[in-house]
């Protein structure tokens, strides 16, 4: 059992779980792209990102192969990122409008990041398996960060279906039929156990090139709802 987020990263970050997973993830960082070739890829799980005491959480699906999977840093050196972080700072969130690698400076305001799998899967996509593998640590994560939690940010249909059964295993109800992921979904989650606070929960499509190079996803729809979460998770500037 983990005491404390520092000790959750620091952990996460050694697992050999997933065979598939370790393999391309160590690939990629030994063969990188053109674009990158001077650089040493972190090759590793990339840990969550942000403060202990966060009160919003956003959720994604995993990290990028030439993006987190070289920097280390969720959500850093890569499109998807870019179009994240930029609305993050829209709302409030970030120090910063961009996040381009794990020395830049950039901080996080009262919120985290991290993802359903810590590895870079191939074509982005992890498998069933390695998902329900992979769910422990998110479970501990987020019980780590219960006392502060007051919403949640998902990112994407795939990290919604993830995260539900990691929120109920870490002390929130879980409504029958399930909620379901849309663009603007809001719904908040009773606690289910008696240390735990009611949980705002929001969905947003994934900032992916197909869905920002479309226009399915735009920086005013994702800053949105970003911002609906910050204020419901009571953070300042976006208090009642």
């Amino acid at each position: 059992m983990c005491r404390t987020i520092a000790q959750l990263d620091a952990e996460l970050t050694a697992c050999r779980s997933c065979p598939r997973l370790v393999a391309w993830r160590e690939q990629v960082a030994h063969e990188k792209r053109a674009a990158y070739s001077d650089e040493n890829y972190w090759g590793k799980p990339v840990p969550g990102f942000g403060p202990a005491d966060a009160r919003l959480l956003v959720v994604g699906l995993a990290p990028a192969a030439h993006g987190g999977n070289r920097t280390g840093r969720m959500f850093t050196g890569d499109r998807s990122g870019d179009v994240l972080i930029a609305a993050m700072h829209a709302a409030g969130l970030t120090n910063r409008p961009t996040s381009v690698s794990a020395d830049d400076s950039l901080r996080l305001l009262g919120t985290r990041m991290t993802a359903p799998v810590h590895c870079a899967p191939p074509d982005n996509t992890p498998t069933p398996v390695e998902r329900d593998t992979c769910r422990h640590w998110l479970t501990a994560e987020l019980t780590l960060l219960a006392p502060t939690l007051r919403a949640i940010v998902v990112l994407g249909g795939w990290g919604w279906q993830a995260l539900l059964p990691a929120l109920s295993e870490s002390g929130w109800a879980i409504p029958k039929p399930k909620p379901r992921f849309a663009h603007g979904a809001h719904v908040e989650l009773a606690p289910a156990a008696h240390d735990r606070a009611p949980l705002h929960l929001f969905g947003t499509y994934h900032p992916s090139q197909q869905n920002t190079f479309t226009g399915r996803l735009t920086p005013a729809m994702l800053e949105q709802v970003l911002t609906d979460a910050a204020h419901a998770a009571g953070l300042p500037g976006h208090r009642p």
